[in-house]
């Protein structure tokens, strides 16, 4: 497979503002023998509209629409469809590098093995434009690429952006996202696809470019707490007794140390002078009855 084709899916739902940038990226790419399958997951802003003059650009691109189901509905879907060789997943919020394409498959031509083949690339972050990215949030070494890694280490260590990868389509064979959670779909899936053994290629460039923005559902730390929650029985299905004994205790331990920090600041807060002269305002208010017309009056400073 020395010209396989690529299959892009790009899911969307809701972020029509930033599908140009993203399409565009696509099309810049010096490789030129892939596809490009939008799944509108029944979207209500105008990515019907945007998409459309693509599809007019370049035969390459294809549209679906379906009905809202969420991400892993939209990427399974796409999954359905795809023709190529291999695999690239792309939110329609990130952005690929022009090269990607070529130099992760000038990669997977130099190994001759009947093993699956993932090529993974090194990322930064922006916000605005991809131009002016930053280092990422996390580094991503040749030497956590491994299913130990992956398993334990996610999240505390190191995370993936499903984008930095390129998958030989017999990795995902018969795989599926999960539609039953709305988080850490990704985690998942890169454990499926490790516990495949796959031949592993690391590109230690930064070839995507990941978007951060306060829409993200990453920036709610409650609701990554309860997706964490949520994830773990499908993890308990794919790994031994022992390896999910010892993520759940690092998980434990984790979250006990975090809470002996905030349990640390807040001791430190209650003893700073600024938090105990607030403390007797705050009393002598309330015995003169004060409090409710100090909040008001606060309110029009606001």
């Amino acid at each position: 497979m020395n010209n396989p084709i690529v299959s892009i899916i790009v899911p969307c739902y809701n972020q029509a503002q930033y599908l140009d940038e993203c399409l565009q990226s696509v099309l810049n790419q010096t490789y030129e023998k892939w596809e490009c399958i939008i799944v509108n997951d029944g979207s209500p802003d105008q990515t019907d509209e945007i998409v459309q003059k693509w599809l007019d650009k370049d035969s390459r691109f294809q549209y679906v629409y379906k009905k809202n189901g969420g991400l892993s509905s939209a990427r399974n879907f796409g999954l359905n469809v795809a023709k190529g060789e291999y695999i690239q997943f792309l939110d329609s919020d990130d952005v690929l590098d022009s090269n990607k394409f070529e130099l992760s498959l000038l990669e997977a031509n130099r190994r001759n093995t009947e093993q699956g083949k993932i090529i993974i690339t090194n990322f930064r972050i922006f916000s605005v434009n991809s131009k002016n990215s930053i280092d990422p949030f996390c580094e991503i070494k040749y030497d956590y690429l491994n299913f130990k890694e992956l398993l334990l280490g996610w999240d505390s260590k190191f995370s993936i952006p499903i984008h930095c990868g390129l998958f030989e389509v017999s990795l995902l064979k018969n795989f599926k996202f999960s539609e039953e959670i709305r988080a850490k779909e990704d985690w998942l899936m890169w454990l499926e696809v490790f516990k495949k053994k796959p031949e592993l290629l690391f590109i230690d460039k930064p070839l995507v470019y990941y978007r951060t923005h306060a829409g993200s559902m990453t920036y709610s730390r409650e609701f990554m707490t309860k997706s964490l929650i949520d994830v773990l029985p499908h993890i308990d299905k794919i790994v031994s007794k022992e390896e999910f004994n010892e993520l759940l205790l690092i998980r434990l331990k984790d979250a006990l140390e975090k809470t002996n920090n905030f349990e640390k600041k807040y001791r430190s807060i209650k003893e700073s002078n600024s938090f105990k002269v607030g403390l007797k305002i705050k009393t002598i208010l309330k015995q003169f009855y004060l409090l409710f017309f100090a909040k008001k009056v606060m309110n029009f400073f606001k």
